[in-house]
């Protein structure tokens, strides 16, 4: 049910034409009062979270071991954007170590209960885990990433099987057989059409692909989440008013929300703004993470937060900003190097003030210039008249190509920079450090990225095939 954009959150509603019809479905759907008032406006951005349960309830899901703990086993963080031109969904491991807040769960007798905070814990724990609720897990998630969620969507085993096979099957594709005993999948490879305990099993699925762990998990499930979103979209399910009624009564008897979208019509609501993200640019993405440095090397288990490629990812996020834009931005970056020809690191003049609340930054900046960058033209020009807030790099027109250079080295953003009328002549740059400085060679602000290094499938790509 969390699947491709949530099943374009039920385009199928636009069907339901008799009230008795829409009625029955409202029944269907299972709402949770999480405290949350959050709702959008249609020009705004969207943030939904999606939850996977690993909830055993129902026939033959105790094979898949355990009682029915109702972790947060699989959840995507899905971003649309304010124009609808893009979506991103960010997978977040259930086995990544994090801080889990304190949290209110609201029972049916009207009462509030405040659950305790955990820290360094799984992230699987936000829910279920000393009674948590999808509120929980919601403001874990906001913790975790920084980005503010407007509603949540929660499915458990059952949705998979069912749902998979109201869409009469789902399209994968696996480089290497898979045989695996825990999950009771078995495939040759090659291209495969699942549904019902086939589907679960192959997002159930992890000992035998990859590298055996959640992560490669996770790469089994963005694909068979594209592959859904593209069965509901280009299979003609939506024109087909016997298929449209199947999938919208088992979609609804699969679903979970919050109040907020609770019903058929804010569903359908959420849908008609929603839809209009083209599946080319929905992409799916898995939060960079390292192993847990914490746990021995032959007991790896967890893992932790990798801050270097996480950072920029999540500030794309933050700032709505999408993978094709980030390549335009880089273009023109590149263009106004070479038009301010950026100077050789020996021709950058500079005094560097520290203007922050960072003791002994300017210091530790003139040497990491001086040692590491090769900039010996640099002085430590002590504290700044008065202090500051944001860094600042004031230099004269004829010196642009040493402001690019050291905004380069640096990671100053485009405001930092502050040309001055006059040409500076001799005169070096002046650059203010302020309480935003992170430490030398750390980037004053991080730019959003999509790391080289991370993963991502667009949900009409076809061709995944996981190995």
């Amino acid at each position: 049910m969390w699947t491709g954009g949530s099943l374009a959150l039920l385009l199928v509603m636009g069907a339901a034409g008799a009230w008795w019809l829409i009625d029955r479905l409202n029944d269907n759907i299972t709402k949770y009062d999480v405290g949350k008032d959050n709702d959008f406006s249609d020009d705004e951005e969207v943030n939904l979270l999606f939850i996977g349960t690993d909830t055993r309830t129902g026939d033959g899901n105790d094979a898949y071991g355990g009682e029915a703990s109702e972790g947060a086993d699989t959840t995507i963080l899905m971003h649309f954007s304010q124009d609808r031109s893009h979506a991103t969904g960010l997978s977040i491991p259930r086995d990544l170590i994090t801080d889990i807040p304190e949290c209110e769960v609201r029972h049916e007798d009207g009462t509030i209960e405040t659950i305790p905070g955990s820290q360094n814990v799984r992230f699987n724990q936000s829910m279920g885990a000393n009674g948590r609720d999808p509120g929980c897990v919601w403001n874990t998630v906001e913790q975790l990433t920084g980005v503010e969620i407007n509603h949540f969507m929660m499915a458990d085993f059952n949705a998979v099987k069912d749902l998979s096979s109201a869409v009469g099957g789902v399209p994968v594709c696996v480089a290497e057989p898979i045989d695996d005993p825990k999950s009771g999948l078995q495939l040759d490879a090659g291209n495969h059409v699942l549904e019902g305990e086939d589907a679960l099993s192959f997002v159930r699925t992890r000992h035998s692909v990859g590298t055996g762990s959640d992560l490669s998990r996770i790469e089994l499930q963005q694909q068979f989440v594209a592959s859904m979103a593209r069965q509901i979209t280009d299979g003609g399910m939506l024109t087909d008013p016997g298929k449209l009624w199947d999938l919208a009564d088992t979609a609804t008897r699969s679903l979970s929300v919050d109040e907020g979208i609770g019903s058929i019509q804010r569903l359908r609501d959420l849908a008609s703004t929603l839809g209009r993200v083209p599946m080319s640019d929905m992409n799916f993405v898995t939060l960079p993470v390292l192993d847990n440095p914490d746990e021995p090397e032959d007991a790896k288990a967890t893992v932790v937060v990798d801050e270097r490629r996480a950072a920029p990812l999540l500030e794309m996020i933050r700032q709505d900003i999408s993978p094709r834009e980030l390549e335009e931005r880089e273009a023109e970056r590149e263009a106004a190097e070479e038009e301010a020809a950026a100077a050789a690191p020996e021709e950058i003049r500079v005094d560097v003030y520290n203007g922050g609340d960072v003791i002994g930054a300017a210091q530790e900046t003139l040497d990491w210039l001086q040692n590491q960058q090769g900039v010996p033209l640099s002085t430590n020009a002590g504290n700044a008249p008065s202090p500051q807030e944001t860094t600042t790099l004031e230099y004269g027109p004829d010196q642009a190509g040493q402001a690019a250079a050291l905004a380069g080295m640096m990671g100053l953003p485009d405001s930092a920079l502050q040309e001055q009328a006059a040409e500076a002549g001799d005169a070096p740059m002046v650059l203010i450090l302020g309480d935003d400085f992170r430490g030398a060679g750390e980037p004053i602000e991080v730019a959003p990225e999509l790391p080289d290094d991370v993963d991502s499938i667009t949900a009409d790509d076809e061709d995944v095939c996981a190995s």
